[in-house]
């Protein structure tokens, strides 16, 4: 979604090669985000090319990104708490380790 709003007039082709997708992928991801009314899939009334469509996200699009982001960040948040306590145990036993020695 992100791509999305960074550049809604990004091809399929140049989504996939971004995000480091296959271009099926990135058309099921669309149809998905589509049929839920995250995205709107509008034809460009001036490109020569008939196929070419800009991708923009609806307000209800918007909505979801923020929620998405909000709880992706809690989450990221969880597990860096829990690493730096992992970590710091793990340097105890290894400082204890050494006066072991």
């Amino acid at each position: 979604m992100r791509e999305i709003t960074d550049q809604p007039d990004a091809s399929q082709r140049n989504l996939a090669a971004r995000l480091g997708v296959s271009v099926g992928k990135v058309n099921y991801c669309l149809r998905a985000l589509v049929d839920k009314g995250w995205v709107k899939a509008d034809n460009f009334r001036r490109s020569d090319n008939k196929w070419a469509y800009a991708y923009l996200l609806t307000p209800r699009g918007a909505s979801a990104k923020v929620r998405l982001t909000r709880d992706f960040l809690a989450r990221k948040e969880g597990e860096f708490e829990r690493l730096q306590v992992e970590i710091a145990k793990l340097r105890g036993e290894l400082q204890q380790e050494r006066q072991d020695a």
